[in-house]
């Protein structure tokens, strides 16, 4: 009888381990650089920065619940819109993977607009798959980080917009969604993080992604993305429990550090002490890591050019917050594929988190699940086949996510 139980418990044991995921596997002829020659900045000790710290690095579930259908082309329904942009349904192996990976973080992008009726109620069955989907890294002790993503419009009347004619509408819809998010969350411990808006611009204007600190229009939008955040710390903490506690991240304007370091961005109000984290997303060097028909597939670690880019804005967020107390998650980076050129990106990745970590700052790379096509092709993880078609990159983030630090 003692030798049949053990037999099941070995059996049940082989079954366990493989159904879990491989770690990734380096490339044939790929260096991993880990960066270890970087002087590690002075980062004040307080909750918040060992919070980040302890976040170490992070992986985002892109394309997927932040997907939307604004011009009605897609034929689904509710929970169905996690699909609508081409990645498949999301099963719990995918946190497996990002754990065994050596990910602690993982960002779950959320568009709320196309499931809310006409009292900004969300769609039961949305906000049950969103938790599902939550509880599923949280259970493997994952951060989860979910946020308000691409509910600004250039439809200004829809959702919300940065202005002060669409205020008050948007700071309705705002507080409405916020409340539900933080109900839904309510018993979640700290491995939950709420954000409050993902790259918030005036979007449509020659002013969306260049932000001009002497326009009215930018002055303007500025002043109403401060009270956004603050708005969204007061709902969330007024709804108690944990949510008195839980940390929250907000950003500047559209979430750049070149627009977040300026004087007219400014941190809410919060009365939980060293709780609030600066969101923030750079792809940089521009013409290597994003830029639409760029043919600037190069990045080396003796490039000193490209590196500084990195370097220089990292500096600025430093000094502004890090250097403060105020942690900084750069919850989106990346570089996209241009036609094999994954040395290059392995080195990117490995000194852009390097330098990060270094100045006490995680990061988050972003996955859009795209690998083919004329499309930003930031995918390493392919979800359908639950396996890393770039290991190397996953690989680079995690050896130099504490480095220096």
């Amino acid at each position: 009888m003692k030798k049949a139980v053990a037999l099941l418990v070995c059996i049940l044991l082989l079954c366990s381990s493989a159904a879990l995921a491989d770690p990734p596997i380096r490339t044939e002829g790929i260096v991993i650089p880990v960066i270890e020659e970087l002087k590690p900045f002075t980062v004040p000790e307080n909750e918040a920065t060992a919070f980040a710290r302890r976040m170490k690095a992070g992986w985002n579930l892109g394309n997927t619940f932040d997907a939307h259908d604004d011009e009605g082309w897609f034929k689904g329904s509710g929970a169905a819109m996690e699909t609508a942009w081409g990645n498949p349904v999301t099963v719990p192996e995918v946190m497996d993977l990002l754990k065994e990976a050596g990910f602690n973080t993982l960002r779950l992008p959320v568009s709320w607009h196309n499931h809310v009726d006409e009292n900004d109620t969300i769609d039961p069955a949305w906000m049950a798959r969103v938790r599902e989907v939550a509880d599923a890294a949280l259970s493997r002790g994952l951060f989860v980080i979910v946020n308000v993503h691409h509910d600004n419009h250039e439809n200004q009347s829809a959702w919300f917009y940065p202005d002060e004619a669409h205020f008050d509408r948007s700071a309705a819809y705002l507080k409405a969604v916020w409340r539900q998010m933080a109900e839904a969350f309510a018993d979640c411990d700290e491995h939950l993080i709420l954000e409050s808006l993902n790259e918030p611009r005036l979007v449509g204007t020659k002013y969306e992604w260049s932000w001009d600190p002497a326009s009215a229009e930018c002055k303007e939008a500025a002043d109403c993305i401060n009270r956004f955040n603050q708005l969204f710390v007061d709902t969330i903490r007024s709804t108690g429990g944990n949510n008195a506690s839980r940390f929250l991240m907000v950003p500047g304007y559209a979430a750049s550090p070149w627009f977040e370091v300026n004087a007219a961005f400014q941190l809410p109000k919060d009365p939980a002490e060293n709780r609030l984290m600066v969101e923030a997303h750079a792809y940089t060097p521009y013409p290597f890591a994003l830029q639409p028909d760029s043919h600037d597939s190069v990045f080396t670690l003796d490039d000193t050019a490209k590196k500084a880019e990195i370097s220089n804005f990292l500096n600025q967020l430093y000094r502004r917050f890090v250097s403060r107390g105020i942690p900084v998650i750069m919850d989106e980076f990346g570089a996209v594929n241009r036609g094999g050129n994954l040395q290059d990106r392995v080195n990117f990745a490995a000194w852009y988190v390097a330098s990060a970590s270094s100045r006490g700052i995680t990061c988050c790379w972003w996955d859009n699940g795209i690998f083919s096509g004329n499309g930003e092709l930031f995918g390493i993880l392919d979800r359908n086949t639950l396996q890393w078609r770039y290991p190397d990159i996953a690989l680079a983030i995690e050896r130099n996510s504490l480095v220096n630090r």
